[in-house]
């Protein structure tokens, strides 16, 4: 039995034709946390039992063209960090780096 129990809470509030208008998210284990609301979300778990990923994404009218291509980008640079600490394969998280590069590039949003 787990010593400790945190939570994130994610409320998302649909206009009549079921798309997001509102993202809301907290964690408990931020003092003091406050509900933040956010444009998009990406939330992937695996299943052990099926080997497979299961995904949820969710974006609101708000989100514009450009703030998804810096959603992405940031969220595969992130994804070639978290590969390389729970790998420790620095060649293969290397080789999804500079694809995070050649996709800053090719989406003109290189800094």
């Amino acid at each position: 039995m787990a010593d400790q129990k945190k939570e994130i809470n994610i409320t998302v509030e649909l206009d009549k034709e079921n798309i997001p208008e509102k993202i809301i998210w907290n964690a408990t284990d931020d003092p003091g946390s406050e509900e933040t609301e956010c444009r998009s979300m990406i939330l992937s778990l695996w299943d052990h039992h099926r080997k497979d990923t299961l995904r949820l994404d969710l974006w609101t009218r708000q989100m514009t063209v450009d703030e998804m291509k810096i959603f992405f980008h940031q969220t595969l640079v992130t994804m070639a960090d978290t590969l390389e600490r729970s790998i420790d394969d620095e060649r293969i998280s290397g080789d999804m780096r500079d694809f995070c590069d050649y996709f800053a590039e090719r989406m003109d949003i290189k800094e």
